[in-house]
C-alpha cells in the first residue's frame, strides 16, 4: 500500500511517502527550492520521494491533499458575511485568488500530478481534514496504541482547536474550537504587534519572553480571551483585525496596550519583551488547563501532539513537569509540512484500514530527507571548487570533536536531512556549550540575526540527568527543561538588577552557551540506535572536554532554508564565519578554501 501525502500552496509545502505503514520519506519543498516557507506545489519533494521509494506516482495507490479547500472556502465567505460590511478590502483581495487557484484546488492538483504522470487517475486523489491530517501525523507515527492527540494552531478549515482519541489505526477526533477563536492566533497577534512575521516569527517570541515580566498577563485574560477552567476558550474580535483585516491586530489593541505595533527596524524594549512574556504564560495556562481537563475526561495515559502551537517546546516543558500523562509524543514537523505525513498515514490506515503496528518511533529520529553518498559528496564539492580532505569516519571525528573543543563554529553535514523546522544533527552548525562567547558568535557572525535568541543543546540521552532536570527522551528538541542546580552560576546582585537584553552576557551555569536568563534549555536527547555517528561525535567530545553535549542550531543563517546537499552547505561555510565543514567523510576548513570563492550571506536573505 503506497501512500503520498502532500501540503501545499498555503505555506510550508511538503510531501511524504507512505508504504505499508512505514515512513519512507519525506520533506519541505523550501529544502529543494531555497525559498523559505514555499508554498508551491511540492514538485521537488514529491520528486524526492518517489526516487528514496524507489517508485514512480503511476505505481502511488493513493495521493492524499492534508485538507479540504470547499470548507476553507466556506470559512471565508460565511466569516466575511458575518462581519459584513468590514473588510470588504480584504475580501475584494482575497476572493480572486481563491476563485482562480485554491477553490478549483482539486483540478489544479490533478493537472500538477498529471504532469508528473500523464496516466494519473483522478479518483486516486483524495482529500483529508486539516487537523485530522495534524492528528494523524501524532498519533500514528507513535509509539502507543491509544491515546489522547490534541491539536493547536491558527486555523485549518475551520477547527483551530481539537481533541480526538487514537486507538489502533483509527482516529476520531470529538471537541473541536473554531475560527475565529484560536490559541494559535492569538500568538500570532502578538508576533505582529511585536513587530515579527506571522507564521514564522512566533518562535522569535517564545525565544523573547524570558527577557520580560509577564505584567500583561491578567490584561490578556480579562480583554482578549476568555478562558475557562477547562481551557476552552473564546477570542474577544473587537481587538483583532485578522478575520476581515489586512492585519492581526487593530487600533482598539494598541489602546488597551497604549502603544503602536512595532516596525521590524525599530528597537526592541522590555515593554516588547514583557508582552511576550504574558502571552507566552497565557499559552501555557491555556495548553496546561486543556490536557488536564481532557485527561480527566478521557483517562488517557499518553499524549500526542500537533499542530503550531506545539512546537511551542516551553509549553510542553511545562506539560511535562506537571506529570498529567506517563507520555507525551510531539510531531516533530508540528506545522502544516507535517499535514502531508498526516494525510498519507490517514490514508493509509483510516482510508485503505491498513493496520498499525504500535510500540516504536515511526519518525525515524525525523531523518527522513535526502542522504547523499560519499562519492557522490566528492564529486559534487569537487565541482564547486571546496578543498577537502577525505578520512575514516574514526578520524573525522576526533577531528571535529577537537575543533569544537578548540571553540570553532563546526557546520555538520550528515546522513538523511530532518523532516520539520528543527535540526537535528543532521544539518546542523555546532559549538561549545562552556564558551560564553558562543552563543553571541553563532546568532551575529554565522547566523546573522538576533542576538537574544537562545540555542539548544544535544546532549547524550545516557547523561540527560547530569546537566538538568529531566531525565526522559526528547529527540526532537521539543521540551524546554530547568539546567540542574549543580550546573548553575551564583549570581552578583548587580548581575541580579540587570533587565531586558542586559541579561544576554552573563553566564549563568557552566554550559553558558545553552542557558537561557531563565535558566532552561531546548532539549534533544541523542541515541546511538537513531544518531549513531553524531552520537559518536558528541561521545568523543565528551571524551576531550568532560561535556557530554553540543550546542546545536540549524545549518542556515537567517531568512535561508536549512541546508540541502553539499552543494548548499559549502556555500553557507563561505558565506558564513563557520570555521570547519564536516560533510560525510569529508572535512573542510575555512582557511584551505579559495578566497575567491568568499561570499556574502549577512544581506543575502530576506528578514525571517
Amino acid at each position: 500500500m503506497r501512500s503520498l501525502g502532500i501540503s501545499a500552496l498555503y505555506h510550508d509545502s511538503a510531501a511524504a511517502l507512505v508504504v505499508d505503514g512505514e515512513i519512507v520519506a519525506a520533506a519541505q519543498e523550501e529544502r529543494f527550492t531555497r525559498v523559505k516557507h514555499d508554498a508551491s506545489f511540492p514538485v521537488n519533494a514529491i520528486g524526492y520521494c518517489l526516487e528514496a521509494g524507489r517508485t514512480s506516482l503511476a505505481d502511488i495507490d493513493q495521493v492524499v491533499f492534508y485538507d479540504k479547500p470547499f470548507l476553507k472556502f466556506e470559512r471565508l465567505l460565511e466569516t466575511y458575511v458575518a462581519f459584513a460590511p468590514r473588510g470588504f478590502a480584504s475580501f475584494r483581495r482575497a476572493l480572486p485568488l481563491w476563485l482562480r487557484e485554491k477553490l478549483f484546488l482539486k483540478d489544479l492538483l490533478f493537472k500538477e500530478l498529471k504532469a508528473i504522470e500523464p496516466g494519473f487517475e483522478l479518483s486516486r486523489l483524495l482529500f483529508t481534514e486539516h487537523h485530522l491530517s495534524h492528528a494523524a501525523s501524532a498519533f500514528f507515527p507513535s509509539p502507543f496504541e491509544e491515546a489522547l492527540v490534541l491539536t493547536l494552531d491558527g486555523v485549518g478549515e475551520w477547527a483551530t482547536t481539537s481533541a480526538a482519541i487514537g486507538r489502533g489505526n483509527s482516529l476520531e477526533i470529538f471537541k473541536e474550537i473554531h475560527f475565529p477563536h484560536s490559541l494559535g492566533l492569538l500568538y500570532s497577534a502578538f508576533t505582529y504587534y511585536t513587530g515579527f512575521k506571522v507564521n514564522s516569527g512566533e518562535y522569535k517570541v517564545m525565544g523573547l519572553a524570558p527577557y520580560g515580566e509577564p505584567r500583561f498577563t491578567q490584561k490578556i485574560l480579562d480583554h482578549l480571551i476568555d478562558l475557562k477552567d477547562d481551557g476552552s476558550y473564546r477570542l474577544n474580535q473587537d481587538y483583532f483585525d485578522y478575520c476581515t483585516g489586512l492585519t492581526m491586530t487593530n487600533a482598539r489593541f494598541d489602546a488597551l496596550f497604549g502603544a503602536p505595533a512595532r516596525k521590524s527596524s525599530e528597537p526592541l524594549t522590555p515593554f516588547h519583551m514583557d508582552l511576550a512574556a504574558s502571552v507566552q504564560q497565557v499559552t501555557e495556562i491555556a495548553v496546561t488547563r486543556m490536557a488536564s481537563a481532557l485527561q480527566r475526561e478521557t483517562g488517557q495515559k499518553n499524549l500526542c501532539m500537533a499542530g503550531g502551537v506545539a512546537l511551542n517546546c516551553v509549553a510542553n516543558g511545562v506539560l511535562h513537569r506537571l506529570g498529567l500523562f506517563e507520555n507525551i509524543y510531539v510531531q516533530p514537523a508540528s506545522g502544516d509540512a507535517g499535514g502531508a505525513l498526516g494525510a498519507a498515514l490517514a490514508g493509509t490506515h483510516m482510508e485503505a484500514n491498513l493496520p498499525r503496528v504500535s510500540g516504536r518511533d515511526k519518525m525515524q529520529g525525523a531523518y527522513l530527507g535526502p542522504a547523499f553518498a560519499q562519492d557522490d559528496i566528492e564529486q559534487r564539492l569537487t565541482a564547486v571548487g571546496a578543498v577537502f580532505e577525505v578520512m575514516e569516519e574514526d578520524d573525522l571525528t576526533d577531528a571535529t570533536a577537537q575543533a569544537l573543543a578548540d571553540g570553532k563554529a563546526v557546520g555538520w553535514f550528515q546522513g538523511r536531512m530532518e523532516f520539520g523546522p528543527r535540526a537535528l544533527g543532521g544539518r546542523s552548525i555546532l559549538g561549545d556549550p562552556r564558551s560564553p562567547s558562543m552563543q553571541k558568535t553563532l546568532n551575529l557572525k554565522v547566523k546573522y540575526r538576533e542576538s537574544f535568541r537562545p540555542f539548544a543543546p544535544s546532549v547524550l540521552r545516557e547523561r540527560v540527568a547530569d546537566y538538568f532536570d529531566f531525565d526522559a527522551d526528547s529527540p526532537y528538541m521539543l521540551m524546554v527543561a530547568p539546567v540542574a542546580e549543580a550546573r548553575r552560576r551564583a549570581m552578583t546582585a548587580e548581575e541580579e538588577a540587570l533587565f531586558g537584553i542586559e541579561k544576554l552576557n552573563v553566564p549563568r551555569s557552566d554550559i553558558p552557551a545553552v542557558t537561557h536568563v531563565d535558566y532552561s534549555a531546548r532539549l534533544q536527547t541523542v541515541t546511538a540506535d537513531t544518531a549513531p555517528r553524531y552520537h559518536a561525535l558528541i561521545t568523543r567530545f565528551a571524551e576531550i572536554t568532560g561535556c557530554p553535549l553540543v550546542v546545536n542550531t540549524s545549518f542556515n543563517v537567517r531568512g535561508e532554508p536549512i541546508v540541502c546537499t553539499p552543494e548548499d552547505a559549502f556555500r553557507c561555510l563561505m558565506g558564513t564565519e563557520i570555521e570547519v565543514l564536516a560533510v560525510g567523510n569529508c572535512l573542510l576548513r575555512k582557511e584551505a578554501q579559495n578566497p575567491a570563492l568568499k561570499l556574502n550571506y549577512e544581506t543575502a536573505f530576506e528578514l525571517d
